[in-house]
């Protein structure tokens, strides 16, 4: 991505949806420390569409073919160095201390990869609800307990490559307790995110399967209790989660070609959207043999059909029609499969999830190499998920930042900021409450929270530009940067400001081991944090004045060493270098 100073320039409208308004300047959003002060011209909100065309970064090279018999055992790779190892767990992972650097080191990108497929899954959230007794009689209708679990498996699960997908799928599959209006409402939201992460090392078809008979999806896009259509009334199936589906986690807007780009043909129209709602009805709670009022069991079981709501006629859409009296489960079934095998799927699925893991501007070539792996594994299996992260993460392109260094990149999202500070520095909650909350206000927190988007469309979207930007003027989007405002930036260094000190945010907070040793020596202490924290991006010329200003702060005493700390830590996590993930 462009450099802070680079940016300011005419945006470029994305189809379909209208610019309202964007920050500004990425200088305006990056503050270099929260002492300097922040430049005005950041505003918010602002659309984009779904399928942007891809950026032009210039293709890059694949992986190079394994030799043949002939040519002997391929050279063993060469050692990651730690900065390397760094910079790749920051794609991989929501933060890495500096064991994780070590461990990724002894193993190797592949090796460490296949470690983390082999880990089993930790306590789900909804288990660890009902263990904490969130299951009480006052929590019934509120959100209790939901963020408690969230944010402890975002930070102290050890298996940091699932969190980090799940995270993604769940920005692109969107369910928000905000729109789940029910009873143990954090009970449906625990198990929708179990079961994202039940399938983020699996296979994209079966996600797909359990989430659109889940109860919190049900619920937030309207379809549980879906009737079939009434002549008499004239009444027709709800035609929320049809269009949806197809518009944001399967198909998107537009034909695309297997590169990401956008065709002029839409890819689906109001007929499809009416047809596929019609697989949709029916289905409703399962609530057989549960107590009444229901407990929160009813939200890890799937929706169930009742047959006298459901549409048994015929349903067509995207040119597959389900016969007449098929079986809702067996026209589920059909449906489902009719999206998964369509062309568009492998590249917009692959293209979000390297936005979200690496870069968000990926090649043509990159998207193309990513959709190829998605179509096919190489043993003719589709949606493969741990294929799929192979591939994004073992790229050329993502492990030669050189070879796209103009556009390369992504702003860390406020969420993956705040987890990547709390698994670098080993911060715990030593009553296992992890009692942190909701951190949506941007004025006073992050300006985001997981699992609180504010609409279907996820915090921001995949092609959003920044209106007036540089971004715009070169062809480019900075998804996160739809929710970088004035109030978030100054929100977020405050908040970071207030997490890093020995307070820490509720029960959660570090001793900071590590970094205690080396308070005495400014510049071994930011060299530290910068490799932890920023994967080394921070320039020779930024860690020079970080350091000066450090030196100010006298280490001769306990409480001392840890305002330098404390002080290296929020420069650092205030730093543009930082805030852009390269």
């Amino acid at each position: 991505m462009p450099s802070p100073s680079e940016i300011a320039a005419p945006s470029r409208p994305e189809p379909d949806r209208p610019q309202d308004g964007g920050p500004q300047r990425l200088a305006a959003a990056l503050p270099l420390t929260a002492l300097t002060g922040l430049p005005a011209g950041c505003g918010g909100g602002g659309g984009g569409d779904v399928t942007p065309a891809p950026s032009p970064v210039p293709p890059v090279a694949g992986p190079a073919p394994a030799p043949g018999p002939a040519a002997g055992p391929a050279p063993a790779p060469a050692p990651m160095s730690a900065s390397e190892a760094a910079r790749f767990l920051a794609q991989a992972t929501l933060g890495a201390s500096r064991d994780d650097i070590a461990a990724a080191r002894a193993s190797g990108h592949a090796g460490w990869i296949e470690n983390q497929f082999a880990l089993p899954r930790s306590q789900s959230h909804f288990d660890w609800l009902l263990a904490k007794g969130f299951d009480a009689e006052t929590y019934r209708n509120n959100a209790g307990g939901l963020d408690n679990t969230l944010w402890r498996k975002l930070i102290g699960s050890p298996d940091p490559l699932r969190q980090r997908v799940t995270l993604a799928l769940s920005e692109i599959c969107v369910v928000s307790v905000l729109g789940v209006t029910t009873p143990w409402r954090a009970f449906a939201i625990a198990n929708y995110v179990d079961l994202l992460e039940a399938n983020a090392f699996g296979n994209y078809r079966t996600l797909l399967g359990q989430i659109s008979l889940s109860t919190a999806m049900g619920y937030y896009l309207t379809f549980r209790g879906n009737a079939k259509a009434n002549p008499i009334t004239g009444s027709q199936p709800d035609e929320n989660y049809a269009r949806e589906l197809m518009q944001l986690m399967t198909l998107g807007l537009y034909q695309l070609n297997a590169d990401g780009s956008a065709q002029a043909a839409e890819t689906y129209g109001q007929a499809d959207v009416s047809g596929l709602a019609r697989v949709f009805t029916g289905w409703d709670l399962d609530v057989a043999g549960l107590a009444n009022p229901l407990p929160p069991e009813v939200h890890r079981r799937p929706l169930a059909q009742v047959a006298a709501r459901y549409e048994s006629g015929s349903k067509s859409f995207l040119g597959t029609t389900i016969p007449a009296g098929t079986a809702a489960a067996s026209g589920l079934d059909l449906a489902l499969d009719t999206l998964f095998n369509h062309p568009n799927l492998p590249p917009f699925i692959g293209r979000q999830l390297i936005q979200r893991l690496v870069t968000s501007n990926p090649s043509a070539a990159y998207v193309t190499r990513v959709a190829a792996v998605f179509a096919d594994n190489g043993a003719g299996v589709r949606g493969d998920m741990k294929a799929v992260l192979r591939a994004i993460l073992l790229d050329a392109e993502a492990r030669n930042a050189p070879v796209a260094a103009g556009s390369f990149g992504k702003l860390r999202e406020p969420v993956t900021r705040f987890v990547n500070w709390a698994r670098g520095v080993g911060a715990t909650s030593p009553a296992d409450t992890w009692a942190i909350g909701d951190l949506t206000d941007p004025a006073t927190k992050l300006g985001q929270s997981p699992m609180r988007s504010p609409s279907v469309f996820n915090f921001f979207r995949p092609g959003y530009v920044p209106p007036n930007s540089a971004i715009a003027s070169q062809g480019l989007t900075a998804p996160e940067f739809q929710i970088t405002t004035e109030s978030s930036v100054a929100g977020y260094v405050n908040f970071m400001q207030r997490a890093v000190s020995g307070a820490g945010v509720g029960d959660v907070k570090s001793a900071y081991p590590t970094l205690l040793p080396l308070a005495n020596d400014s510049r071994a202490l930011l060299d530290e944090v910068n490799l932890v924290l920023a994967a080394g991006q921070l320039s020779a010329a930024t860690l020079a004045a970080l350091a000066s200003a450090l030196d100010s702060i006298a280490a001769t005493t306990d409480s001392g060493k840890l305002n330098r700390i404390y002080a290296a830590l929020t420069l650092v996590l205030a730093a543009p270098e930082y805030i852009v993930q390269k």
